[in-house]
């Protein structure tokens, strides 16, 4: 059972990432997905959610209007992605699974800065 984070890498401010969670070993449509980050010398913070069914979504303000999360349950994908990026998006960022955070990725590493 595992989650498996890819996509990351550096790019310019302004650019774009599309972050991709790979789940394996468990019915992955039967879940919510989460995505969270964490910068730095800072906390975790939570990005965005989205439903089981991939019917509503969820975003935390520092993104909204920024990053569109979807998922691909026939390919038990989870997708992240990031446009309009700032150097204050740096961070680990991590895919989640559930309501409770029960299972998560080793995360994929974004670097915004010119």
């Amino acid at each position: 059972v595992r989650l498996v984070e890819s996509g990351g890498g550096l790019v310019q401010p302004g650019g774009s990432l599309r972050l991709s969670c790979a789940a394996s070993e468990f019915t992955f449509s039967n879940y919510y997905a989460r995505w969270v980050r964490q910068a730095p010398g800072k906390g975790l913070e939570w990005v965005s959610t989205i439903t089981s069914d991939g019917r509503s979504t969820y975003y935390s303000d520092a993104v909204k209007g920024r990053v569109t999360v979807s998922r691909d349950n026939a390919k038990n994908t989870l997708y992240l992605q990031m446009n309009s990026l700032k150097p204050d998006d740096t961070a680990l960022y991590y895919c989640a699974r559930g309501g409770n955070f029960d299972l998560w990725g080793q995360g994929t590493q974004v670097t915004v800065s010119s």
